[in-house]
């Protein structure tokens, strides 16, 4: 049986025979996790750092429908604590289960016997009805702990990892004796790499006691695993206790009560505002009792998890997630944070956000002004926050030449700022509520589609803090709501230009709806809060932006992963024009999305003048030069092949590639661009007409540089990136991609039934003007009317 689990191991060799090997095992260990016990983690992200870690398994977990096991959650769950063990980490198993697995042996051996019994004894030869007694717990688990750990010893054996069962009662810890016995006990299968499996010995434990799981500050009562796994990790000085259920985490009221809501970190001092519900339909511990042994082990110094671990799309890696400092069940912390949590933070983005919304366009112009001004006029208080980001950037060595320069601000950046700023606030005044199509359904039914807010959203950008104050103008302009997370390398002028979004934003009233994430939050944990964020935008590498359309699994995403632009010299072009635009393209700002990554040349243009000229303004401009298969061919001596035709450079460097047509220059762009932006340098109107159409990139160009791929270049005052994604937002998205919209329908007591083949009305649908203005000053109107 234990064969057909398949639990085939993804562990290297050289791990797996991590037993042979304790000595090696634990000098690793000890200089990957140095953290001395005694003061529980106050982040997640420090739980990385955990050592010695105690892995709880609950009833629901081990057992499957009330009676048996469930065979693939401890598979997946074995195969975890298997890896963090190998890992040099020190794991132990409280678990659940005898009593289920030996009910489930026994009513087989009852269900056999009665069969055997009744077929012996009837004359017929037919079965009676046969019914099982009740069975008493004490007998099942007596029955099914030898078949448990049985499980465990094959389950674990697949990852050469060696096993030990400890049955333990209250007594083994209230006898002095016996608790120094068990803790040495303990300890020295630890030391031997093996990992102990605890349950309480329920075949001789005594009824449970009620209200006696917590006896006094510093003793614990054992009556259930909860009790027992919290006691055994402050005996053992564990780092991590790691207490797995069939729920999420700790909820503020029952989990499936409208408006439960999961606690993210719980602290001591908050149970007042929990609402506990009923305990599971297994086991004999309840939420309040985990939360209570929950909270004693967190005072003896270990921290804790409570999480799901029967939900069959993350049980495989809700430990191992867990452990990574992934935002996964509820953590708790002794240490509260001075500042809100991010759920917290969005919460009053979304609040202040609809107030936003429904200010006159002309407040939230006045808004945008105000903060284009102090842009200028605070220029030197944002100058100096930026010089210590960039100090701290060069002498750290951790950030790429193109990375720096994307993190430093100047006053000319400033006043552009400013300017797309004002230019915004005035484009902007009717974006919201704007009516855009009204439709006479029937006589006295009339409806209307009007722009509104897509509600909060969440953008990610590194390095470049002029995309804050550029965001947020746009969701201010918007009515949005907005979540900021910049990058820490740019944490000084990120925190001085949101204290300044934030001050405008309080000229009426809304200082709410723009909020900065200051706290240790993970991109991966921030892109699960679909409940919370309707829109993630990332701004920065194609590392990062593809992290994000990775990790949003619910909740859309608009941007680009890549800047593959590419700039076509066709033969009929200018060569002056030629090249002027790819010396802007590549030179002006190659560190840029839409700076030029691929040249491509027309074959007729090989060994002529116009390409000489090229390659030496390349060289001039210190452009390293790399060559694609193609043009590598026409060569005797060539630059270095390019590694792949769609890199992206970011950098004074780009590739060369020959082309025999504009047609096979467009085939060219669509296998190996990124759909961003793409030119053609030519005189034939004709030629350039088909390559504006035939290319399906967000931007197409002709005799210009890929570097007017921009917002503000646009006229459209800032942009919060460039979408790449075949949807309404496509290239520079300014302030109509961050709009969506909704029907107004007006009637006077209409049903769909006035309008069947029995009913006295009939559809018109007859278009009728769009009224000037938005839908607030419509609105408004109609109502006066």
């Amino acid at each position: 049986m234990f064969a057909k689990l398949a639990l085939g191991s993804r562990l290297p060799s050289t791990i797996r025979r991590s037993n042979v090997y304790p000595a090696f095992i634990r000098a690793y260990s000890q200089s990957k996790f140095p953290r001395p016990h005694g003061q529980s983690f106050v982040h997640r992200s420090e739980l990385k750092q955990a050592k010695r870690i105690v892995v709880k398994l609950g009833s629901a977990v081990v057992t499957r429908d009330e009676c048996g096991l469930a065979l693939g959650r401890l598979a997946s769950i074995v195969e975890q604590v298997a890896m963090l063990q190998n890992q040099g980490r020190e794991m132990m198993i409280v678990t659940s289960g005898a009593v289920a697995f030996g009910k489930q042996r026994l009513r087989h051996e009852i269900l056999l016997s009665q069969s055997v019994r009744q077929a012996l004894h009837s004359g017929q030869n037919q079965l009676k009805e046969m019914t099982v007694p009740v069975l008493e717990a004490r007998a099942c688990a007596a029955a099914g702990q030898s078949g448990l750990m049985a499980l465990y010893e094959a389950m674990f054996t697949q990852y050469s990892t060696c096993t030990a069962q400890i049955l333990v009662t209250n007594l083994d810890f209230h006898d002095e004796q016996k608790r120094r016995n068990l803790n040495s006990t303990l300890h020295e299968l630890l030391r031997m790499n093996i990992v102990p499996i605890i349950n309480t010995n329920d075949a001789v434990v005594p009824p449970p006691v009620p209200n006696s799981d917590l006896q006094g500050g510093n003793v614990i009562s054992i009556k259930d695993n909860d009790s027992l796994a919290a006691r055994l990790s402050v005996e053992m000085k564990a780092d991590l206790l790691i207490a797995l259920s069939d729920v999420e985490g700790l909820y503020d009221r029952p989990p499936g009560t409208d408006d439960a809501k999961l606690i993210d970190i719980f602290y001591p001092g908050d149970q007042q505002s929990i609402t506990y519900g009923t305990k599971s339909r297994v086991g004999i511990g309840g939420m309040e009792a985990k939360v209570k042994a929950a909270l004693w082990a967190l005072q003896g110094g270990t921290s804790v998890v409570i999480a799901n671990g029967t939900h069959p799309k993350v049980t495989g890696h809700v430990i191992t997630d867990i452990v990574d400092g992934k935002k996964v069940g509820t953590f708790f912390s002794e240490v509260k944070p001075a500042g809100p949590t991010v759920e917290q933070q969005t919460e009053m983005a979304r609040h202040a956000g609809r107030t936003l919304a429904s200010l006159d366009p002309e407040k939230r112009g006045e808004i945008i002004c105000h903060l284009a001004d102090m842009l200028t006029e605070k220029k030197e208080e944002i100058l100096n926050a930026n010089r210590r980001d960039m100090e701290l950037a060069t002498t750290s060595g951790r950030l790429s030449q193109p990375m720096i320069d994307r993190l430093s601000l100047s006053t000319s950046k400033l006043n552009s700022l400013a300017i797309g700023l004002r230019q915004l606030a005035v484009s902007s005044q009717d974006s919201v509520g704007r009516v855009l199509r009204r439709t006479r359904v029937a006589n006295n039914l009339e409806l209307e589609q009007i722009t509104v807010p897509i509600g909060v959203l969440l953008v990610i950008f590194e390095s470049r803090p002029d995309c804050l104050p550029q965001v947020s103008a746009l969701a201010i302009a918007s009515g949005n709501a907005l979540l900021l997370k910049g990058g820490k390398e740019a944490s000084h002028t990120n925190k001085i230009l949101h204290q300044l979004t934030q001050e405008a934003l309080s000229i009426h009233g809304v200082a709410d709806a723009v909020q900065l994430v200051s706290t240790r939050e993970e991109v991966e944990d921030l892109c699960r809060l679909d409940k919370l964020i309707d829109l993630i935008i990332p701004r920065g590498s194609s590392e990062l932006v593809r992290s994000i359309q990775k990790a949003a699994k619910g909740i859309p995403v608009l941007g680009h992963s890549e800047g593959v632009c590419h700039v076509y010299i066709d033969n009929d072009a200018s060569i002056d024009k030629a090249i002027e635009i790819v010396r802007d393209s590549k030179c002006d700002y190659p560190a840029a999305c839409n700076a030029m990554e691929t040249l491509l040349i027309h074959k007729d243009l090989l060994r002529t003048p116009m390409f000489d000229q090229m390659i030496d303004m390349l060289r001039t401009q210190h452009v390293k030069i790399h060559a694609g298969p193609r043009f590598a061919s026409y060569l005797t001596f060539s630059p270095s092949e390019v590694k792949s035709l769609r890199t992206e450079y970011g950098d004074l460097e780009c590739c060369i590639e020959v082309v025999d047509s504009m047609s096979d220059a467009v085939d060219h762009i669509h296998k190996y661009g990124s759909s961003h932006t793409d030119v053609i340098v030519t005189e034939n109107e004709e030629t350039a007409e088909q390559f504006l159409q035939q290319v399906d990139s967000a931007c197409v160009f002709w005799n210009t540089s890929t570097r007017f791929a921009d917002g503000y270049r646009f006229g459209l005052g800032a942009e919060v990136g460039i979408s790449t994604a075949r949807i309404h937002a496509r290239g520079p998205v300014g302030l109509e991609g961050l709009l969506t919209t909704k029907w107004v329908l007006r009637g006077e007591g209409h049903t769909v039934a006035d309008f069947s083949e029995q009913g006295s009305m009939k559809y018109l649908h007859e278009n009728i003007p769009v009224p000037q203005g938005n839908f607030s000053a419509r609105s408004k109107s109609h109502q006066q009317e």
